[in-house]
């Protein structure tokens, strides 16, 4: 197929290109350490291009990123098939999907202890003693920062790694 062979002399040599089979790719958009990164996987049913491809976010690297989130990438990304319907698209969702990075990821917290800090300080009542708290969340959020720098690109974290601040 036409599209298979452009695809290969495109993005070859592109390591966030994959070919799954000869008619599954995945595409990794932002680098490995990245925390806005993740990953397409577009499928080509029998009669594609005369209908959508399966654009699928399930892929383990996405693991991290809500499903609210995941769901609006891929509201965007079938506006961008349905514009694309009969002709070839897979390198055009691709592309879309790197050139929007920023805003398809805009929501989506840094890290998530962040966002299970911000919870806790949220419904917390202003007294005082809540400023030597901060300090010590500010001190375990760098923890687990290089914690974070340390595990394997997939964004895999050990088990309870964000269990700290709820039980302190």
């Amino acid at each position: 197929q036409m599209e298979l062979e452009a695809l290969r002399s495109i993005y070859e040599g592109d390591l966030c290109f994959r070919e799954l089979s000869p008619v599954s790719f995945q595409y990794r958009i932002g680098e490995s350490g990245d925390p806005k990164a993740f990953l397409i996987e577009v499928s080509w049913p029998e009669t594609y291009p005369q209908t959508a491809p399966i654009i699928s976010m399930d892929a383990f690297f996405n693991n991290t990123i809500s499903s609210a989130i995941k769901q609006s990438i891929l509201d965007k990304l079938m506006v961008e098939v349905e514009a694309n319907l009969g002709t070839a698209m897979t390198y055009t969702l691709f592309e879309y999907a790197k050139d929007n990075k920023e805003v398809f990821m805009e929501n989506q917290p840094v890290s998530t202890v962040t966002s299970v800090s911000n919870t806790i300080s949220i419904g917390t009542p202003d007294v005082p003693p809540s400023k030597k708290k901060e300090k010590k969340e500010q001190l375990s959020k760098t923890q687990k920062r290089k914690l974070a720098d340390k595990t394997d690109n997939k964004g895999e974290l050990p088990r309870g790694w964000n269990w700290v601040d709820v039980i302190k």
